[in-house]
């Protein structure tokens, strides 16, 4: 279990970006670069070796998520990935910033999909790719061991938001009770916003999704 774990807090709505990196080969992937792309480069770059980007991951398209994904990309490389099911919303990028008052914003133009169960190879070790709907119709989490990067799936204390477009609250209970808790009470959850927790806290105290891992 060699990965090491960078999180950058960026942004208006202080997202947290992660960079996992393989500490032998120094491969790494980039998972949710919204705000403030040029801090996350020259993070890495400050990094021994420096690491060698490998996969620019997004555990969904929301807007404060995405549109910093590619100029990172032309800046450091990578590979983009999403999970199909959030097309539509990475095309819909700068009218969903538009809403908010953010600026245009473009995703990269080659996008390769994210599938449930897969296994993404980083350096010696991997990331398992986990399909938890709700949030959107294509969130995903990736574990590696007993580490989840969550997105906006579950936070400390609460959930993500369901009344954007896509969203289901019915989902994402189910994604949280019935695909995340049975990972185990050990399990430490990094999120998109806000601090780290494990699934064995939310599951006995978050008001929202508080439970045993069965149906919702």
């Amino acid at each position: 279990m060699a990965l090491r774990h960078g999180v950058l807090h960026l942004g208006p709505l202080d997202n947290n970006t992660y960079v996992l990196i393989d500490a032998r080969t120094g491969e790494c992937a980039v998972v949710d670069a919204g705000f403030g792309w040029e801090e996350i480069v020259r993070w890495v770059r400050a990094q021994p070796g420096p690491p060698i980007v490998r996969h620019l991951l997004n555990t969904h398209a929301h807007y404060d998520h995405v549109c910093g994904m590619r100029p990172l990309q032309e800046a450091l490389g990578g590979t983009y990935r999403l999970h199909p099911a959030d097309r539509p919303l990475l095309a819909r990028l700068s009218e969903q910033g538009a809403i908010f008052g953010f600026p245009p914003a473009r995703a990269p133009d080659e996008v390769r999909d994210l599938a449930d169960g897969e296994r993404l190879p980083l350096g010696d070790e991997s990331l398992e790719v986990i399909h938890t709907p709700g949030h959107s119709p294509g969130g995903v989490c990736f574990r590696h061991g007993d580490d989840l990067w969550a997105g906006d799936t579950l936070f400390a204390g609460s959930i993500g938001r369901t009344d954007l477009p896509g969203g289901s609250m019915a989902e994402l209970e189910r994604s949280i009770r019935v695909r995340l808790y049975p990972l185990g009470d050990q399990v430490r959850v990094h999120p998109g916003h806000g601090p780290d927790t494990t699934l064995g806290h939310e599951r006995r105290t978050n008001p929202f999704v508080r439970g045993d891992g069965g149906s919702p």
